[in-house]
């Protein structure tokens, strides 16, 4: 290689190409690699979607559909950053506003020093300059613009990993209700709870558990209720009450309702608004880059919310449990079978039991971005930046943040899952649905029946065709109908939900 063949490539090494300088094969290369994942990612999501419809998971679905949502604004949100960060950086502003509520220490280069060893961003310095010239800044440069975008794709990310979690540690906690489910069919169930059997208020499980010396003083029932939450926050007693109590308010006295089935659907149900990020949360998210000012520790005091916040939300659902247990107590000495809780929604904030789940889905946002917030410093600008000058404090944040995850998708939002069913209404919509389901089941049943006698049928039609007439029902409805006239029997879903003729209260 000759010296003027060395000198052009040592120029050529280390330069910035645009597209019109780059390989087709590199560029080929990186378009195919983005459009294959993100066709995966397409259709992974469908997929997901067309199982759950076909399991019928309705609510489930509807939180898929809530969070292909909220991932849509923030890719819109990412895609209009990118393309407008040119026009963007045009924006001059007064050097004397851009060096207040600064995020950091003041470490802004001056001009001279920008022109010396920045010369592989041209293309960025051009603004730089265009403002400089008039004795102003940029509003915000193309790589803060950029950084920025990559923020909203981690806080993408994020929501979607902090929202699985929540899901699959409030089913595993649930699951454990599955066996206390089954033993409410048990003989020894039934005869424990044999609704002609007197017993003494105090000395029912369901008390002795709940009233106390600790129980006197409004004061000392919120302590004991706090320290619950941790310990057993759903006892097998807690769940047997208040499955005795939703039943005989909601649904006839049979025995056979599934009530964790119905408390998972609920969760379900609930899911689907924690998945969403409303208007309100965005403003929060302004609000706090607003504040993010160097010695303010916003983000420091910020991570403390959320931990009181649940804290709180599970003492107070600890408490109404506790209040029922008291009530009972109050009104009646002795009692006949198993304790009977009074769903009310005078339990709850403002008679509200939806209060708590709305108050629950801000604080879940809040944690989600504050863990986004965290993993975005640390990616962008690294552990050593100024955002991490204090590492007791990094520290403190990030166990924190794992703390309130865990607490509320594990305990809290369980918690509220059962003691929200004590509210005066139910979810008429998941037993309708699930009334659908087994109803469609069944009706599949018919249909096979007939199709096994179908031939039979059509002889005894045909025979009997001259004096018969159209009585406007179908062959399944008639099916049916003969079974319900002289079998005797009743189908599956009367037998599992027998419900009352009743409306919300």
């Amino acid at each position: 290689m000759t010296e003027k063949e060395e000198s052009k490539h040592s120029a050529e090494v280390g330069t910035v190409r645009s597209l019109q300088e780059t390989p087709t094969w590199a560029l080929a290369t990186v378009c195919f690699f983005f459009i294959a994942v993100s066709i995966f990612l397409e259709r992974l999501i469908n997929l997901l979607s067309t199982r759950l419809k076909n399991n019928r998971k309705k609510s489930l679905l509807e939180a898929v559909e809530n969070l292909k949502s909220v991932l849509m604004v923030l890719g819109f949100m990412s895609l209009m950053l990118n393309v407008t960060e040119g026009e963007v950086s045009k924006i001059c502003i007064p050097i004397k506003y851009a060096n207040r509520m600064l995020p950091c220490r003041k470490t802004i280069k001056s001009h001279d020093d920008v022109s010396g060893d920045d010369d592989d961003d041209d293309h960025d310095n051009s603004f730089f300059h265009q403002c400089s010239s008039k004795g102003k800044t940029s509003l915000i440069s193309q790589e803060g613009l950029t950084q920025l975008s990559f923020f909203f794709c981690v806080l993408a990310c994020m929501h979607i990993l902090c929202n699985l979690a929540i899901l699959l540690l409030g089913m595993a906690k649930m699951r454990k209700w599955e066996s206390w489910e089954k033993e409410t069919q048990t003989v020894e169930y039934l005869a424990a709870n044999d609704p002609n059997r007197f017993r003494i208020t105090r000395d029912t499980t369901f008390a002795r558990r709940h009233l106390s010396s600790w129980t006197e003083t409004s004061i000392q029932l919120w302590i004991k209720c706090f320290f619950r939450q941790f310990f057993n926050s759903v006892a097998k007693v807690d769940y047997l009450t208040l499955r005795h109590g939703f039943i005989f308010a909601h649904v006839s006295s049979n025995n056979a309702f599934n009530f964790q089935n119905y408390i998972q659907r609920s969760l379900h149900e609930d899911f689907k608004t924690v998945v969403g990020i409303s208007p309100l949360m965005w403003l929060t998210v302004v609000i706090f880059m607003l504040l993010d000012v160097y010695g303010w520790r916003v983000y420091f005091y910020m991570s403390f919310v959320p931990l009181i916040i649940v804290l709180v939300i599970g003492t107070k659902l600890e408490m109404i449990v506790a209040k029922m247990a008291v009530a009972i107590k109050e009104n009646n000495s002795v009692i006949r079978g198993t304790p009977l809780v009074e769903p009310n929604d005078t339990h709850f904030w403002f008679s509200n039991p939806r209060f708590l789940l709305s108050i629950l889905h801000y604080t879940l946002f809040l944690n989600t971005f504050e863990m986004a917030f965290f993993l975005w410093v640390t990616w962008q600008f690294g552990i050593n930046s100024c955002y991490h000058d204090n590492r007791g404090i990094i520290i403190t944040r990030l166990v924190l943040a794992v703390t309130v995850q865990f607490l509320s998708s594990y305990i809290t939002l369980p918690l509220y899952a059962i003691v929200t069913q004590m509210g005066s209404s139910y979810k008429r919509a998941i037993l309708e649905e699930q009334l659908a389901n087994v109803l469609r089941q069944w009706q599949g049943i018919i249909r096979e029946k007939r199709k096994t006698n179908q031939t039979q049928e059509t002889e005894n039609n045909g025979n009997n065709n001259n004096g018969d007439f159209d009585s406007g029902e179908s062959p399944v409805q008639s099916e049916v109908a003969y079974d319900f006239r002289f079998s005797g029997r009743q189908p599956p879903i009367l037998q599992e939900i027998p419900i009352q003729e009743q409306t919300e209260r």
